[in-house]
């Protein structure tokens, strides 16, 4: 099984950054994409950002500019880099990825459990 597990959530200033990462553990062989989506209440999941194994990035219209997407991929981890957070950035968010546990199997799709971002002041 994969594991992800996201830090780095929390309260923020509107204005303010933070920085969320997440690291997926368990047996990984390969890698197709990496990234977070966010679901703020009354609302349905969507994406802010993801990057594929190949390095193409894909960021939600609300939050070009402001947020980076990397990753790590020695260490299967991917970060969020968000600046200038606004309060209708407030929402649970998840890191998401698209693995191959070995090269016989196909692609599965596993879900962190979410970190809450608050931006209020």
């Amino acid at each position: 099984q994969v594991q992800l597990v996201e830090s780095g959530g929390g309260l923020v200033h509107p204005g303010g950054s933070l920085r969320l990462s997440c690291a997926a553990s368990g047996r990984i062989s390969s890698i197709n994409r990496m990234g977070w989506y966010r679901q703020a209440p009354g609302k349905e999941r969507e994406l802010v950002a993801l990057k594929t194994s190949g390095g193409s990035t894909n960021y939600a219209d609300s939050v070009k500019g402001r947020f980076t997407i990397s990753t790590e991929n020695a260490k299967n981890t991917v970060h969020l880099q968000m600046n200038s957070l606004k309060p209708e950035d407030t929402a649970v968010y998840y890191c998401n990825g698209v693995f191959r546990r070995s090269p016989y199997v196909r692609e599965s799709e596993y879900w962190g459990h979410g970190t809450q971002v608050t931006v209020s002041s």
